[in-house]
């Protein structure tokens, strides 16, 4: 799961958002410098990291994109399912995703001194660029798989998975949509811990 996911899986709490927010940027000596609940956001998302790389219809989007991109699969398929979240928002939130978005970038901002640098470097970018409302419309994932490739070491072709997103939409939403109510109940008890 990417950005997206990782805030709205969080609930109500702004910390518990911030953790997960930043659970790729943070390794476990990090954690010293964060209270309690934006650890267990920390934690929260490595959960959903291994409990998504584990899970069999995650892999079944993976294979279809694994022979063209490799490890790659993977993050891709991340991004792709934030698209899903955020194309069918309404189905899963009551407030509206402009809305939110805003919000939850507001929060960040209103947190940037406790944001690690690379998140603080990123944030601005992000909020420009409108990454968490645009993952819902084809260009502006291929913005973000454009961006991605230009930061890869190597040829990721990233840049061109939009292609494979169109062609298999449906399959993909619809892996999207069983994977995704499963997440939700995994996270249930990091909801509950805070």
């Amino acid at each position: 799961m990417n950005f997206l996911a990782h805030i709205y899986l969080s609930g109500k709490s702004d910390e518990l958002k911030i953790g997960n927010f930043i659970g790729d940027f943070v390794k476990a000596s990090d954690m010293e410098h964060y209270n309690e609940i934006i650890n267990q956001g920390i934690r929260m998302h490595w959960a959903i990291d291994e409990f998504t790389d584990q899970h069999l219809v995650v892999q079944k989007s993976k294979d279809r994109l694994r022979p063209k991109y490799g490890h790659y699969a993977g993050v891709i398929v991340d991004i792709y399912y934030d698209h899903f979240l955020a194309r069918n928002w309404k189905d899963y939130h009551m407030e509206d995703l402009r809305e939110y978005v805003n919000n939850q970038y507001k929060m960040l901002e209103n947190h940037i001194s406790i944001l690690p640098e690379k998140v603080v470097h990123m944030l601005p970018y992000m909020i420009k660029h409108d990454w968490l409302f645009n993952y819902q419309y084809f260009d502006g994932i291929e913005r973000v798989m454009q961006g991605m490739a230009n930061r890869s070491n190597f040829n990721s072709k990233m840049d061109e998975s939009t292609v494979e997103l169109k062609r298999y939409h449906s399959e993909f939403e619809k892996e999207f949509q069983e994977f995704f109510t499963e997440l939700k109940a995994f996270c249930e008890p990091f909801l509950e811990k805070k």
